[in-house]
């Protein structure tokens, strides 16, 4: 098994970035018939204000979680593991990861949205504890589909407690 380690991305990383989320995003383009938005965010701007953290193997970048802290809830903006790396638990590290950083900043949610034509990645998530609590219309076309999971208070939070 691969040594997994995360860093978080800095200004010098945006290509890497966008580079890792364009590869994980393309066979849904012709699934929806255009890009997923994750393929066209600007990331110059969401290293600046977001949580990126990159998942490296032996080094190298191979994945990355975008996450966006808000007033209720951690939200999980964009997991992105690259293609030849699918199926070898990644993304179930990436979620671990945004449970941990959830935990620390004093949120028991995660939430995240996705196409509702993604199937395999609504079913994944539902795999790790991920509820559907809303659809909603996209403005492309198709629905959105919103899930959220209860995350238990970590050690930080327990120990903000005592």
């Amino acid at each position: 098994m691969q040594k997994h380690s995360f860093r978080r991305a800095t200004s010098a990383d945006v290509s890497t970035v966008r580079e890792i989320t364009r590869a994980a995003y393309a066979k849904w383009v012709p699934v929806i018939g255009r890009e997923p938005k994750p393929m066209t965010a600007n990331y110059e701007q969401a290293v600046a204000d977001h949580i990126i953290d990159l998942c490296e193997e032996a080094g190298r970048p191979v994945a990355l979680i975008e996450l966006i802290p808000k007033p209720s809830h951690l939200l999980i903006e964009n997991v992105a593991v690259l293609p030849e790396r699918h199926g070898s638990g990644i993304g179930g590290l990436l979620l671990g990861r945004a449970e941990e950083i959830a935990r620390s900043l004093g949120r028991n949610e995660l939430r995240l949205y996705t196409n509702a034509k993604f199937s395999t990645n609504i079913s994944f998530y539902a795999r790790r504890g991920f509820e559907e609590f809303l659809r909603e219309p996209h403005p492309a076309g198709g629905e959105v589909v919103h899930m959220r999971k209860s995350v238990g208070p970590g050690i930080h939070t327990q120990q903000k407690s005592r």
